[in-house]
């Protein structure tokens, strides 16, 4: 009941909706003709376009025009959007680290643009290029409110040319309407346009964007009003076949594999805003390798989805519960499982389906079901894994939200438990923003089923913040039952109840080399149910953080931690050391400084050193990272992390090394070459990769890729790799 009204209590906050200014506004024309995207703009036909003009700086400054103006005009027929930009420049010594799609747009010269095509300031599509004509595009979701709702590895077919001249450049784009979702009979989109000019330090916005809010959030954004109604979203059927073939070895086993595979997905349009996508006996050998990371906590770390196949509409599937504790839904569950020696393995797909979109202008749906592959020999089942999300929009940004997992294993197998035959989850989620982002915030609830469960076996929790210029706070807490259990969902751990607040001060000096300087303060707190509710986890952090007008960045921070074990822990992972005992608790300070240059420079680097106590020893951590930019074919960069942890006799003291070489070479806009090192004496792994790939047509690639991994101590080989996999984008 206590837990129930916590949830109630939270929902039922107020909050205070404060009037943006008003938004601006700009007609686009209907015409029959084509035009042929060149970067020169020289049709007459662009003299009747209407201008998205009077750019607003949004860095160093968010109180003047821009120094450097931008343009927007746009046309559109019964197929294309056309769009055409105008960017002064001071000159033409642009930063462009790469010519590879999908570019970082931070520290570089670009220019973005936001579509809001059902005008509910919570999801938009992103097209942006630079002045080489670099394209990339992107999905925008949860408004915009952080990384995690800005995902790059979408892909869609759409032309864009530049042209460099004296004092500017011209970007020309011309993006088919199938790229989009939105109502038959539109007449109306919010637009927001964000640039990045390193020459004259300058970021801006076609609408004013304070700085204390993101450049992409949603919340501010303008009006592209059609001259005529939209007619239908017809999304051509793409089929996107692949063929793959693989050597490999593994030398632990002595094992070796020659494998060619076939299978695909296709992607079909129903409606003016659903997409159903299917796949079949699904490949991802070149998708992009995780970051090894170092973890020198007890609990497992969430790593980003990048598989296309899960990407359209993820937030819709991805963003229930609570990111750090509790996410009923975390997507990479699927296509790994234990082993009967409880390890983490890859587990075939043997297909699936996904449904997702907007219903109308109120409602979005999502449904996932897939099918995993049985492998007897490590005692994997098959399972069934299906999701149901649906979203109600409420109030101008905000929305309530519904969601169903269900995992159960096909088949009757001798090795599989009575509580591992099937897992399921629901959950209600109310996620809050205000009209101009002063106020967010999220409450959930959500209940988990499988045989002989206790009843312990929910989660919930709320997270409300205000965000304004000066001053910053959130009330964050969320509880997680000792039994609550997602078998497809990301769980950090369980039987807990924690809370934590935050309260935050920013000024923004008028003169001087500080752009803004500000205060944080968060005390965090975890309490375990099942002991009584004894506080068995509390953080105190302070930080000061400044960045600088010339793009600098500094901080300092202090960690005031308790940690009670209540069972042993060797943090060191050792093999055979002795763990910290349980049942005690360790009272530990530990200090941070963070130094970030300027990303702009051929030369960039970052520094973070620490030094404190670590349980009942010390430890001393130096991370860095060093990029150098030979633009724009070559990008070179280096990561380091390095753990000294010296604890007292009879536990383990250990050198902890993560070391990360990488090396991108875009011998043009089709062809790049990325080959990442990693040397991690944590993980007991030096790993190499290495990926060549051809983009011979839109969205169609050959991929060349390498996988070389040792021992550390040995430098004897683990595994080795390297398939060859070409994938073919067919619009039907």
């Amino acid at each position: 009941m206590l837990k129930k009204s916590f949830v109630l209590v939270t929902i039922l906050c107020s909050y205070v909706l404060f009037s943006q200014s008003d938004p601006k506004s700009f007609t686009v024309k209907y015409i029959d003709d084509i035009i042929k995207v060149d970067g020169i703009m020289d049709e007459s036909v662009w003299e009747i376009a209407e201008s998205a003009s009077d750019f607003h700086q949004y860095f160093p400054s968010d109180t003047t025009l821009a120094f450097q103006q931008t343009d927007i005009k746009m046309l559109y027929n019964n197929t294309t959007l056309y769009v055409g930009i105008k960017l002064n420049t001071e000159g033409d010594n642009y930063v462009i680290p790469s010519l590879q799609r999908d570019y970082r747009a931070g520290g570089n010269d670009n220019i973005s643009l936001m579509f809001d095509t059902f005008n509910d300031g919570t999801n938009a599509f992103l097209f942006g290029m630079n002045p080489y004509g670099v394209r990339r595009e992107a999905l925008i979701s949860n408004g915009g409110s952080g990384p995690s709702g800005f995902t790059t590895s979408w892909d869609v077919k759409w032309k864009g040319e530049t042209k460099i001249y004296e004092g500017y450049y011209i970007c020309e784009l011309a993006i088919p309407l199938t790229s989009f979702k939105f109502r038959q009979g539109e007449t109306k989109w919010r637009f927001n346009s964000y640039r990045f000019d390193m020459q004259s330090n300058e970021t801006s916005s076609w609408m004013k964007i304070p700085q204390n809010q993101l450049v992409y959030s949603l919340a501010f954004m303008g009006d592209m009003i059609f001259e005529k109604p939209l007619g239908k979203s017809r999304t051509p059927m793409a089929l996107i076949p692949y063929i793959n073939g693989i050597l490999a070895k593994d030398y632990e086993n002595n094992e070796e594999f020659n494998n060619f595979n076939v299978g695909g997905d296709a992607k079909i349009s129903i409606g003016n805003g659903m997409n159903l996508d299917v796949t079949l006996n699904p490949d991802f050998s070149n998708v992009q390798v995780d970051n090894v990371i170092v973890n020198l906590s007890r609990f497992q770390v969430a790593l980003p989805e990048r598989r296309q196949f899960f990407i359209d509409n993820n937030d819709l599937f991805g963003s229930f519960g609570n990111e750090r504790d509790a996410n009923p839904f975390f997507s990479r569950r699927i296509g790994i499982a234990k082993n009967k020696d409880d390890e983490t393995i890859e587990n075939g797909i043997v297909g699936g389906v996904r449904l997702s979109g907007k219903l109308n202008e109120n409602w979005r749906l999502g449904l996932l079901n897939i099918q995993t592959e049985e492998d007897e020999e490590n005692e994997i089942a098959s399972n069934n894994n299906t999701v149901l999300a649906l979203q109600k929009k409420m109030f101008s940004r905000s929305n309530l939200s519904f969601i169903f997992v269900n995992r159960q294993s096909f088949g009757e197998y001798d090795f599989l438990e009575e509580t591992d035959r099937y897992n399921r989850v629901v959950g209600l989620d109310y996620n809050l923003a205000s009209a101009d982002n002063t106020w967010t915030g999220k409450f959930f609830y959500h209940k988990s089923f499988a045989r002989d469960i206790g009843n312990r076996d929910a989660s919930g929790g709320m997270d409300l913040r205000y965000n304004s210029r000066f001053f910053n706070f959130g009330l964050r807490g969320n509880f997680v039952g000792n039994d609550f259990r997602s078998d497809l969902g990301f769980v950090r751990r369980q039987d807990i109840v924690a809370a934590r607040p935050f309260v935050e001060f920013n000024f923004w000096p008028q003169k001087g080399k500080l752009n803004s300087h500000g205060f944080r303060i968060s005390p965090n707190a975890i309490w375990r149910p099942t002991l009584d509710y004894k506080n068995t986890d509390y953080n105190i952090f302070l930080s000061w953080q400044a960045r600088f007008k010339s793009q600098e960045e500094f901080s300092v921070r202090m960690f005031n931690r308790y940690t009670f074990l209540t069972e042993e822990f060797d943090p060191t992972g050792t093999d055979g050391a002795v763990g910290l005992p349980g049942d005690i608790g360790y009272y530990y300070t530990s200090y941070e400084m963070q130094f970030q240059s300027d990303r702009r420079r051929v030369f960039s680097y970052s520094v973070q050193p620490g030094y404190g106590d670590f349980y009942n020893g010390n430890r001393f951590v130096m991370e860095g990272d060093l990029s150098l930019r030979l633009q724009p074919k070559m990008l070179l960069s280096l990561g380091v992390n390095y753990n000294s942890i010296m604890l007292p006799e009879p536990y383990a003291s250990r050198d902890i090394w993560l070391v990360s070489p990488r090396i991108e070479l875009t011998f043009n806009k089709s062809v790049f070459w990325s080959t990442l090192i990693q040397y991690s004496n944590q993980a007991d792994n030096l790993g190499i990769n290495s990926r060549l790939q051809w983009r011979f047509a839109p969205l169609s690639d050959l991929f060349l890729v390498y996988n070389d991994n040792y021992f550390v101590n040995t430098f004897m080989p683990r595994t080795r790799s390297i398939n060859l996999k070409l994938t073919y984008w067919l619009n039907i």
